[in-house]
């Protein structure tokens, strides 16, 4: 087993990166296309070209060897009827073999194989004299057909010719000839060699691969060569547009020739400049804004302390006031506390966006930190008559996070989920293993429409008036939310669906310098999937801060 797996795995690297290189490489795909096609196209010119070469080549020597034959036919008949009666048949056949085989030697043109058939008497075979060919080499179904056709036909078959030790492709010509004193029937067969046919074929078969080969080889370079004209500039515009998306907004593609791939590479700088401009417009724009929201925030501490100075003044001394003053006072407490956690939203906000915000690690089990949590919510989770249902597991979830963002984290989930649950219970989920640790948060309200699990988390975000604020949220919630735990290097991810509640998963790495690349828990919940099984199909949730 052992043995086996070391073979197996290196060759499954290595069909991976070939599969990995062949989807990268255009260059290696128009190639190796060009050069499968036109193999194929060679291949079946060659075949068709072979064919007609083949047939041809035979044909003509087919034709000539019959021509050959009948004359031989026609001047052994005629020996046959001009012989004087002698009335011993096998002098005859003898004399007719020698003829025979003396024509047949002069050149090299043929071999004869005779045989003797008397009436009443058994088969006698006469062969050539001049070589040591086997009377076997005629074929057994020409030796019928000359039989079954009678005197005067001819026929013939491709055969091998088999002589002392070596055999060579040959022709059999047959023909049935008649002794008309005796009756006897006399069966010649010429075997005519096509040896040299055979070899003009080898030679061709030959030349036909090298040339295939050849023009293989160099429909493969001029493939090559094209494309890497065509390829280059594609290139050269994939590495400025990557440039261009690293922040190098300065990159261009350079312009040869007035040609469509010039006029691709100025549309592209053009395309480049445009965007330039408009992303340094934005940049600017949002640098101010951020500046801003900064500058305003930080201004507004000041009177808002005096604010709230006064107004504390004033809630204290509510009980002393008239009814309608008392409640307006009431109302000031309660809107500052409103602007207040605003304020400090926007300024969480903007230290996010100058890079400022930090993260204070330490070794935490957050089973502890989402107790902790859980019971600073029940008193508002009883408001709404909801239950919170915690589901903890047996073993420490320890990870390495800043607890004061997570806690900040998972309280706003929790509370999002009291307050948009409709009075139905939270299910709160902790659960880890040897690289990740996860905390959901499901609720059974009204869920998310599509499209809602990825505005969730965009600033200032507002559901439609079936989810308007009852607990006076500020719109950024979940935008920080999110924000804390991107710095922890983990995901931040919402599924939910009409009518069936919404699912959010919080998971982050054990050690913060590990990378994710799963969560212990399931995005979509089992009491939302199990029904879609029976039912339908499951849609594809949508995925926030990482895939999962």
């Amino acid at each position: 087993m052992q043995i086996k797996a070391t073979i197996v795995r290196p060759a499954v690297r290595v069909i991976r990166r070939s599969v990995a290189v062949w989807q990268r490489s255009l260059h290696l795909r128009v190639v190796s296309g060009t050069l499968v096609l036109s193999a194929l196209v060679t291949l079946f010119v060659g075949w068709i070209l072979l064919r007609q070469v083949t047939d041809g080549v035979l044909d003509a020597k087919v034709a000539a060897s019959v021509s050959e034959a009948s004359a031989g036919f026609r001047t052994t008949q005629a020996a046959i009827d001009a012989a004087e009666p002698s009335g011993d048949l096998g002098e005859l056949t003898t004399r007719l073999a020698q003829d025979l085989a003396l024509r047949g030697s002069f050149g090299g043109l043929y071999d004869i194989v005779l045989d003797v058939i008397p009436t009443g008497a058994s088969q006698a075979v006469g062969r050539s004299t001049r070589t040591t060919v086997e009377t076997d080499s005629v074929p057994p179904d020409l030796e019928q057909a000359v039989t079954d056709r009678g005197t005067g036909q001819i026929t013939y078959r491709y055969t091998l010719i088999r002589r002392d030790g070596s055999s060579s492709p040959g022709l059999a010509v047959g023909s049935q000839l008649r002794e008309p004193r005796s009756g006897a029937l006399l069966n010649v067969y010429y075997l005519f060699d096509l040896q040299q046919q055979e070899e003009t074929l080898n030679l061709l078969r030959r030349s036909l691969v090298a040339v295939g080969v050849l023009i293989v080889v160099l429909l493969g370079c001029v493939a090559w060569f094209v494309t890497r004209q065509v390829v280059t500039p594609v290139r050269m515009a994939r590495r400025v547009a990557e440039r261009l998306a690293a922040g190098l907004l300065d990159q261009r593609m350079r312009v040869r020739g007035q040609d469509d791939l010039a006029r691709l590479a100025t549309s592209f700088n053009q395309m480049a400049t445009s965007l330039q401009r408009q992303i340094r417009r934005l940049e600017d724009l949002s640098r101010v804004q951020r500046r801003f929201v900064s500058d305003v925030s930080h201004e507004l501490r000041t009177p808002i302390t005096t604010v709230r100075m006064a107004a504390d003044v004033l809630y204290e001394a509510r009980t002393d006031f008239q009814p309608g003053v008392a409640r307006a006072a009431e109302l000031l407490q309660a809107e500052l506390d409103r602007f207040e956690a605003l304020l400090g939203d926007l300024l969480e906000i903007s230290r996010f966006d100058a890079g400022a915000a930090g993260l204070e690690l330490e070794d935490l089990d957050l089973r502890h930190l989402t107790q902790r949590v859980v019971d600073g919510a029940q008193p508002i989770a009883g408001r709404k008559g909801s239950r919170i249902d915690l589901q903890l597991p047996k073993t420490p979830a320890l990870a390495e996070v800043d607890s004061r963002r997570i806690e900040r984290v998972l309280r706003n989930l929790v509370i999002n989920a009291i307050e948009y649950g409709e009075g139905r219970d939270v299910v709160v989920r902790v659960a880890g293993d040897e690289q990740a640790v996860a905390v959901s948060v499901r609720d059974h309200g009204i869920g998310l429409k599509p499209g809602e699990s990825a505005m969730v988390f965009e600033r200032f975000w507002r559901a439609d008036p079936a989810r308007a604020r009852t607990t006076g949220g500020t719109g950024l919630g979940l935008a920080i939310a999110m924000e804390d735990v991107l710095l922890h290097g983990g995901w931040l991810q919402a599924w939910g669906e009409p009518g069936k509640g919404a699912h959010f998963r919080l998971t982050v790495p054990r050690r913060a310098v590990e990378q994710l690349n799963h969560s212990p828990i399931p995005l979509v919940p089992d009491d939302a999937r199990q029904p879609a099984l029976e039912g339908r199909r499951v849609p594809a949730p949508e995925v926030l801060g990482g895939a999962g």
